[in-house]
C-alpha cells in the first residue's frame, strides 16, 4: 500500500488556506455568507484535484501510470503529475535489490535421501512495465518458481555431491529460475544455499563412516612408516657390518644410554662386553657405579 503524500498535503493546505483567507477579505459581510460558502467549497475541490494530481517516487521507485484502464508510462523518481480520475497508479514497483528465503522440506535426492534444504535468492526488477502487467503477484510467483527449482534441483542430485558442491547447485538455480524469471523483467543475481539438514539417523552412519575411513588411513599411513623403519634398519646393518668400528660406538652408546635411565641392572651378553673391550665384568661394574654418582649428585645439590 501506498504511503502517505507530504507534500500533496502540503499543497492541499496551503490552497485552502490561501482560498479561505481571500473568501473572507473579498466578502466580508453576513449577506455573503452563501458566497464565501460556495467559494470555499470550490477552493477545497481545487486543493484536492491539485493534491490528487501531484506525485512523488523514491529513488528506488518505478510508478505504474495507467489510462483509463490501459498502461501508459512509468514515472519516477521524483516529482510527476497525473490526471485524477482519469490517470491511476495501480502498482509502485521497487528496483532495489530483494532478498527472499525459501525451502523444500522432505525432498527425495537421487540416491532416496530426504533432505531439507534452506537457500536464499537475491533478485531485482530491471522491466517495471513487465513486473507490473505480465504477472499478477511477482513476489509470489519468484517463490514458487524458486520452490520448484530447487525441488527439481534436488531430485536430480545425489547426496554426496549436494554436500560437497553447493555452488554447482546455486549456479544451477540461479540459470533455471533466471530462465523462468525473465518474461516477468526480473533478474536473479544470485542464489546461495543455506543448508542441507540429512535425518539423524544417516548423519550418524555418516559420522562412523568418516570415522573409519580415518582409522583406515590412520593404520595405512602407520604401515607406511614401519616399512620405512625397516628400511632404514637394514641400511643401517649393511653400515655396521661394513665398519666395526660403528657397531663398536654404537653398542657402547646404546649401553650408556640404558644405564642413564632409572636403570640399576642391565644385562648385556658376554659377547657383547667383549666386543666394546670394556674390561670385562669389573670395567662394567665401574662404569655403572660413576653413572650411579653423577645420578645422585644432582639430587644431593
Amino acid at each position: 500500500m501506498r504511503r502517505f503524500n507530504a507534500f500533496a498535503s502540503l499543497i492541499f493546505a496551503l490552497i485552502v488556506v490561501t482560498g479561505v483567507v481571500l473568501a473572507y477579505s473579498s466578502y466580508g459581510g453576513p449577506a455573503d455568507a452563501g458566497r464565501i460558502t460556495g467559494l470555499l467549497i470550490i477552493i477545497f475541490l481545487i486543493a484536492l484535484v491539485v493534491a490528487s494530481a501531484i506525485k512523488v517516487a523514491d529513488q528506488w521507485e518505478k510508478a505504474i501510470v495507467l489510462r483509463l484502464g490501459k498502461f501508459r508510462v512509468t514515472r519516477g523518481p521524483g516529482l510527476f503529475f497525473i490526471i485524477p480520475v482519469i490517470d491511476s497508479i495501480p502498482y509502485w514497483i521497487d528496483i532495489r535489490v530483494i532478498t527472499t528465503t525459501f525451502k523444500t522440506e522432505k525432498t527425495l535426492t537421487k540416491d532416496t535421501v530426504p533432505v531439507d534444504v534452506d537457500a536464499v535468492l537475491f533478485w531485482k526488477v530491471i522491466d517495471p512495465q513487465k513486473a507490473a502487467l505480465d504477472v499478477a503477484d511477482y513476489h509470489s510467483a519468484i517463490s514458487w518458481a524458486s520452490q520448484t527449482a530447487l525441488r527439481d534441483v534436488i531430485g536430480k542430485t545425489m547426496l554426496a555431491d549436494m554436500l560437497e558442491g553447493r555452488e554447482k547447485i546455486s549456479s544451477e538455480l540461479q540459470r533455471i529460475i533466471d530462465e523462468r524469471t525473465e518474461p516477468w523483467g526480473i533478474n536473479v543475481i544470485s542464489v546461495e544455499v543455506k543448508d542441507v539438514l540429512i535425518p539423524p539417523a544417516l548423519e550418524d552412519a555418516m559420522s562412523m563412516q568418516a570415522q573409519a575411513e580415518r582409522e583406515r588411513q590412520a593404520r595405512v599411513i602407520l604401515g607406511d612408516s614401519e616399512r620405512q623403519v625397516a628400511q632404514k634398519f637394514g641400511d643401517a646393518a649393511k653400515t655396521y657390518a661394513d665398519n666395526p668400528t660403528a657397531l663398536h660406538l654404537r653398542a657402547m652408546n646404546m649401553l650408556y644410554e640404558g644405564l642413564k635411565q632409572n636403570s640399576t641392572i642391565v644385562i648385556v651378553p658376554s659377547s657383547a662386553i667383549e666386543t666394546m673391550q670394556l674390561g670385562g665384568l669389573s670395567g662394567l661394574t665401574a662404569l655403572t657405579m660413576e653413572l650411579q654418582k653423577e645420578k645422585v649428585k644432582p639430587e644431593n645439590d
